[in-house]
């Protein structure tokens, strides 16, 4: 029998890893992050919720030398309560370290620093302000989320970026409380919202938005447009086609394999027969001095001399389909 690792199929390229990170949300996290990057912003990356790797692996194709990239997920620890136990059976039964690991290392020569445990004692593991980057995208529960952010807050440098997943979908209104009340009354400030993220700062939102909407407006394969909300300027993106243009990335290390080479085209000859492929090898001396015949014979009589010859390889077809 084989074994999981035997018959789990190594992605070729980031969408052959399963998980919800659309090509828009994979634009933003790119464009943050060498935004970051061309500033001289420097802080470890930090993502709560790992699923089978995704977004992480895009984390980590922007880590630059000592840079940390730190992963938190339950994986297959046991949830610490019956609502997060029901969530988890729900829609992570499938999860394994082992697949995450293997997805991420299909892409990075090393693994990032794993805490398989429940988000809440993410403080305990990462210094607090070391952080330029968090996406949140563990539990859906307001209890958790809600704790999630305010260890983002902690962990996060000055002008760090938090991500929010699920902020808006009708099956995770914990998310949406959270996120709001993040907004309204924790001094979170939104950047940006996708179909399924928000993008905030804890720091000066205006700087990072203006540069972003400049960025998005030159772009012909997203819609854009500004909204005032609650005294909060921001911008609302959306993938005008299912086939934008994704960042990109290096390719898997497990490329896929090359394609099988074209099947030798089979025409089909007179009377509705397949006509088989020329051999290869050379001419017979009897077939090559037919052929500088019709060489060197002038057309109008090359061209009866091929009619004639195909007028009776029909001929003889219609007989050998005609024999009993």
């Amino acid at each position: 029998m084989a074994t999981a690792q035997e018959t789990h199929k190594l992605p070729g390229d980031l969408n052959d890893v399963p998980g919800w990170f659309w090509p828009l949300d994979q634009v933003l996290f790119s464009w943050f992050l060498e935004r970051q990057e061309r500033q001289g912003t420097r802080g470890d990356l930090l993502e709560l919720g790992a699923y089978l790797g995704k977004s992480a692996i895009l984390l980590g194709h922007h880590l630059r030398d000592g840079e940390t990239l730190t992963v938190c997920d339950l994986f297959e620890t046991e949830p610490p309560d019956a609502a997060n136990r029901a969530e988890a059976a729900k829609s992570y039964s499938t999860l394994t370290r082992d697949a995450f690991e293997r997805n991420y290392l299909s892409f990075h020569d090393t693994l990032p620093r794993i805490v398989q445990a429940v988000s809440s004692t993410i403080t305990d593991e990462v210094g607090a302000g070391t952080c330029r980057f968090a996406h949140i995208d563990a539990s859906h529960l307001y209890e958790h989320v809600r704790g999630d952010i305010g260890a983002a807050r902690e962990l996060l440098l000055p002008e760090g970026i938090v991500v929010l997943d699920d902020f808006r979908s009708e099956h995770t209104p914990g998310v949406a409380v959270a996120a709001w009340e993040a907004v309204l009354n924790r001094g979170l400030s939104p950047v940006c919202l996708s179909s399924q993220k928000l993008y905030g700062t804890w720091g000066d939102p205006e700087p990072v938005r203006e540069e972003l909407l400049a960025a998005l407006r030159e772009r012909d394969d997203v819609a854009v447009t500004v909204e005032e909300a609650a005294g909060h300027r921001l911008i609302r993106a959306r993938a005008k086609s299912k086939r934008m243009r994704p960042p990109s990335l290096p390719s898997s290390r497990h490329p896929a394999p090359a394609p099988a080479p074209p099947a030798p085209r089979v025409d089909a000859g007179p009377a509705g027969r397949t006509a088989q492929p020329r051999p290869s090898g050379p001419r017979t001396p009897r077939e090559h001095a037919r052929r500088l015949a019709l060489d060197v014979l002038p057309p109008v009589v090359t061209r009866a001399v091929r009619r004639y010859r195909a007028a009776q390889r029909a001929k003889a077809g219609g007989t050998a389909q005609s024999r009993p």
